[in-house]
C-alpha cells in the first residue's frame, strides 16, 4: 500500500487558483444579458444588498473579508457562545409561551408541553394573560425544581414575583433548587405602555427584587432586558441590539447603585431578542449581542466569567401572517434554526396561529416539536458555533455589532433609554426604519409567501378564540403583512356584501409560451389585493366579448414584448371601447413604445419592483370597493 505524505498534499493541486477578477468578469457577462453594464468591482457591487441599518450583504466573501477574531466558545468576547460546551450537552432550553387567562386550560396546556419536550415555561401574567392569583392553579403538578418558570408580568412584576416565590416556599423548595426569571423589566414596560413618568421607582423595586433573589433564591434571575418591543415596533436588528444594550446598561447602573456588585448585577439579567426568517441575520445578531455585552461588562469591571450574556430567543411576531398561516411553520422553523445556530440559550417558537388568537393544541405541538426535530433529528446543537469561521457570518456579525454599538451610543448621548422613550426619539427612529421596510414590502422586494406572493383567495380562514389584549399605549406593534391585510379585508367585505370578489380580466395574448410568465405575475399581483383574476386567451377581435362575459371592470394585458408590439395597441383600444374602467399592461416598456400603448388606452404598467400596494389600493378604489 502506498502512503501519501500529508505535507503539501492538496486535492486541488492540479487546478489553477481562481481569482476574484475572474469571478467579476463572469458576473459582468450575466449582468449584460439583463441590460446592466458594470465592470470589475462595480459588477460585484451591483449584486450587493444594503440592509436598512447599514450592513451590506455581498455576493461573494473570501479570506480578504476579514473580521476581528471571534475568540473561542465560552471565552471573551463570547461571540462563539457563552459556554465552552455551547448547547452540545443538552441542546438549547425549549421554552414555551402561555398567555391563556383561564388557569384550568393553561394548566392543561402547560402539562402537555412539559410531557412532550418543553423544558421551561414563559408565562404572561396580569391583564395581558394569566391572573397573578391563578399562578398556583396554572402550575399545579409542575415540578418547579425541574421546569424553570419565566414571568412576563408587565408593570405588576412585584406582585407576580412575590406570588411565584411564595409558591416556591409553599412547596418547600430548597433555596438553590429553583431556576427561572421573575421578568422585571421597567423600561420594557415603559416602551410597551408609554407615559412620561420617571421609571426610577420601578427600577428601585426591581433592584430590591434582585437583592431578594440573591439572598433567598440564588438560582433565579430578577430582570429581563426585553428587546421585543423595539423589534415589534419596526426596529432593525441594529436598533434592537442598541436599545437592548442601553436598557442593560441602565439596569446595571440601578443594580449597582442599590448595592449589588457588577458581577452580581450581570448575573441578574437575561436578554430577549427576536429571531426572524432571515437565518444569517439572526445568527449574526445573537453572536453580535454577546460581543457587545461582553464589552459593556469589561468596561464596567465585571469578571470575565460574568460577562457572558444569557439569551432568550423568540420567533418574530412581526413576520407572522394572518393569511395562509400554515406558512408560518416554515418561517418559525428557519428562525429557530438561526437562533440555535447563533447560540441562544433558550428558544421560544411561537405557534403558527399566534396572529389569530389563542393557539390550539395542534399549533402548540408543532411549535415545541420544531425545536425537538432540530435538536433530536437534525442534531443541530451537536456542533458548537457551526457558523463560526464563515467569512460571511463573521463579517456580518462584525458589521452588525458596529451598527448596534453606534445606535447604543446615540441613545446614551440623548440621555439613556428612559429619556429617549419619554421624549419620543426612539419611537421616531423605529418608525423611520419601519417606513423604509414597508416600502420594500409594498414593492415586493421583501416577499411574503401566501400574502404578497402566491396568495390563495379560496383559502378558508382559521378561527381562534381571542387572546387577551397585549400591553399598549406606547410603541406600536407592527406586522409585515398589514398593508396587504387591509387590502384583503376590503375584498372580504365586498365578497360578503355582493357574493363575489372584485375581478380583473387577464387578456392573454398569443400562445401559452408567450403569455404564461406575465399572466402568472399579474395573477399573483392582483390576488395579493384580494382581486380574483379571470384569465382568457384573446386577440383584438375576441377581447371585447370575452371581457363582457368575465364580470370584471378592469383588465390587464399579458404577453411577451414581441406580441405586445403586434397586438397591444389594438387590444387596449378594444378594451377601452368595451367599457374597461382601467387597462393595465404587465411589463415595463420604455420610451416611444410606452407612449404608444398609453395613447391606445393602457392606463398603467405593472412590473416587478413597482409599488404593488399603491396599485392594488387604487384599483380597489376604481372598482368602488369600500
Amino acid at each position: 500500500m502506498t502512503v501519501l505524505p500529508d505535507e503539501g498534499f492538496s486535492l486541488a493541486a492540479e487546478f489553477p487558483d481562481a481569482t476574484r477578477e475572474q469571478w467579476q468578469r463572469l458576473v459582468e457577462g450575466v449582468l449584460s444579458k439583463a441590460g446592466t453594464v458594470a465592470e470589475g468591482p462595480a459588477a460585484e457591487e451591483a449584486l450587493s444588498i444594503t440592509l436598512l441599518d447599514g450592513p451590506t450583504i455581498r455576493p461573494l466573501y473570501t479570506a480578504d473579508d476579514s473580521a476581528p477574531a471571534a475568540g473561542h466558545p465560552g471565552f471573551a468576547p463570547f461571540v462563539r457562545g457563552g459556554r465552552p460546551e455551547g448547547t452540545a450537552v443538552s441542546g438549547w432550553d425549549v421554552r414555551q409561551h402561555h398567555a391563556d387567562p383561564d388557569p384550568g386550560r393553561a394548566n392543561e396546556a402547560v402539562l402537555a408541553d412539559l410531557e412532550n419536550g418543553v423544558t421551561s415555561l414563559w408565562l404572561t401574567t396580569g391583564d395581558a394573560g394569566l391572573p397573578i392569583e391563578a399562578l398556583p392553579a396554572a402550575l399545579d403538578g409542575v415540578y418547579l425544581d425541574l421546569a424553570p418558570v419565566v414571568l412576563d408580568p408587565g408593570a405588576d412584576f412585584e406582585a407576580a414575583a412575590h406570588r411565584l416565590l411564595a409558591l416556591h416556599d409553599e412547596r418547600g423548595l430548597p433555596p438553590g433548587a429553583a431556576r427561572g426569571n421573575l421578568g422585571a423589566d421597567p423600561l420594557g414596560t415603559l416602551a410597551r405602555t408609554g407615559g412620561t413618568t420617571d421609571p426610577a421607582e420601578s427600577l428601585a423595586a426591581a433592584a430590591a427584587l434582585a437583592a431578594r433573589c440573591l439572598r433567598d433564591r440564588p438560582g433565579i434571575r430578577a430582570l429581563t432586558v426585553d428587546a421585543l418591543p423595539y423589534h415589534e415596533a419596526g426596529g432593525s436588528a441594529a436598533q434592537e441590539l442598541g436599545a437592548a444594550l442601553a436598557t442593560g446598561v441602565a439596569y446595571l447602573r440601578a443594580l449597582t447603585a442599590a448595592g449589588l456588585t457588577v458581577d452580581q448585577a450581570c448575573a441578574q439579567l437575561e436578554f430577549r431578542y427576536a429571531a426572524t426568517a432571515d437565518q444569517f441575520l439572526t445568527i449574526a445578531k445573537f453572536r453580535a449581542a454577546r460581543r457587545l455585552w461582553a464589552r459593556v461588562a469589561e468596561v464596567s469591571g465585571a469578571a470575565t466569567a460574568s460577562a457572558a450574556q444569557r439569551q432568550h430567543a423568540v420567533t418574530s411576531s412581526v413576520m407572522m401572517t394572518r393569511r395562509d398561516p400554515w406558512v408560518n411553520m416554515l418561517r418559525t422553523t428557519v428562525a429557530c434554526l438561526g437562533a440555535g445556530v447563533g447560540g441562544a440559550d433558550s428558544v421560544t417558537v411561537l405557534p403558527f396561529d399566534e396572529a389569530l388568537g389563542l393557539p390550539d393544541a395542534f399549533a402548540r405541538r408543532i411549535a415545541r416539536n420544531t425545536s425537538s426535530i432540530l435538536l433530536e433529528e437534525s442534531h443541530l446543537a451537536r456542533v458548537i458555533d457551526p457558523a463560526g469561521g464563515s467569512w460571511y457570518v463573521e463579517r456580518l456579525t462584525d458589521e452588525l455589532a458596529r451598527a448596534g454599538w453606534e445606535f447604543f451610543q446615540w441613545i446614551e448621548r440623548l440621555g439613556g433609554q428612559a429619556a429617549i422613550l419619554r421624549e419620543g426619539h426612539l419611537a421616531k427612529s423605529l418608525a423611520d426604519n419601519w417606513e423604509a421596510c414597508s416600502d420594500r414590502t409594498a414593492e415586493r422586494r421583501y416577499p411574503i409567501t401566501g400574502v404578497s406572493e402566491f396568495p390563495n383567495l379560496t383559502e378558508k380562514p382559521l378561527e381562534r378564540e381571542p387572546a387577551p389584549r397585549p400591553l399598549s399605549g406606547g410603541l406600536p406593534r407592527v406586522r409585515r403583512d398589514e398593508a396587504y391585510e387591509r387590502l384583503r379585508a376590503r375584498s372580504d367585505a365586498h365578497l360578503a356584501a355582493t357574493g363575489a370578489r372584485p375581478r380583473v380580466f387577464l387578456a392573454a395574448l398569443g400562445p401559452a409560451a408567450a403569455h404564461t410568465a406575465r399572466a402568472t405575475f399579474a395573477a399573483n399581483l392582483f390576488q395579493a389585493g384580494g382581486i380574483e383574476p379571470v384569465l382568457v386567451p384573446v386577440d383584438a377581435a375576441t377581447v371585447a366579448e370575452a371581457f363582457a362575459r368575465s364580470g370584471a371592470v378592469i383588465a390587464c394585458l399579458c404577453s411577451s414584448d414581441a406580441l405586445y408590439a403586434e397586438q397591444a395597441e389594438a387590444v387596449a383600444a378594444a378594451l377601452e371601447q368595451a367599457g374597461a374602467r382601467q387597462v393595465f399592461l404587465a411589463g415595463k416598456p420604455r420610451g416611444e413604445q410606452q407612449k404608444a400603448y398609453a395613447k391606445a388606452g393602457v392606463d398603467e404598467f405593472v412590473f416587478a419592483g413597482g409599488n404593488a400596494v399603491a396599485v392594488l389600493s387604487s384599483v380597489l378604489d376604481r372598482m368602488g370597493v369600500a
